[in-house]
């Protein structure tokens, strides 16, 4: 099934509210020490605001490593994105998985606090790359 421009635009708009919306919620976890919280809600913040990048593109995805892999071969490698940036993004993550899935990690301030700001500014630099390819 293919999207209209119009039905892509609407879901290119409603993935990166969900990521802003998943962004401010990191930000008030993190004045609670909510470590874990924090961890998921960036990480999900960035994976939507990619994910819009990705619609607006026309890139299909079915998977959260998809979503990662189809984001280098596609932004990485042709250098829209730095390949920094894409190693961010895939260490996101994991760190993501670790904060949800393993009780052996420990979610602290000293890991999560130095990301929040990055995560802004590369989910910053998605949006300028969809409003500068409007359609």
């Amino acid at each position: 099934m293919s999207l209209t421009s119009e039905e892509r635009q609407i879901m290119v708009n409603l993935e990166y509210e969900k990521a802003m919306r998943f962004f401010q919620q990191a930000e008030k976890n993190a004045e609670i020490q909510e470590w874990d919280v924090v961890a998921n809600r960036l990480y999900y913040a960035l994976f939507h605001a990619v994910s819009a990048l990705l619609i607006h593109d026309g890139h299909k995805v079915g998977s959260h490593k998809g979503a990662v892999m189809v984001f280098g071969q596609y932004y990485v490698k042709t250098g829209k994105f730095s390949s920094q940036e894409g190693r961010f993004y895939s260490q996101l993550q994991t760190m993501r998985e670790k904060a949800d899935y393993n009780s052996n990690w420990q979610t602290t301030e000293d890991i999560i606090q130095p990301v929040i700001e990055p995560v802004g500014l590369f989910m910053d630099k998605i949006r300028t790359c969809i409003q500068d390819s409007l359609y």
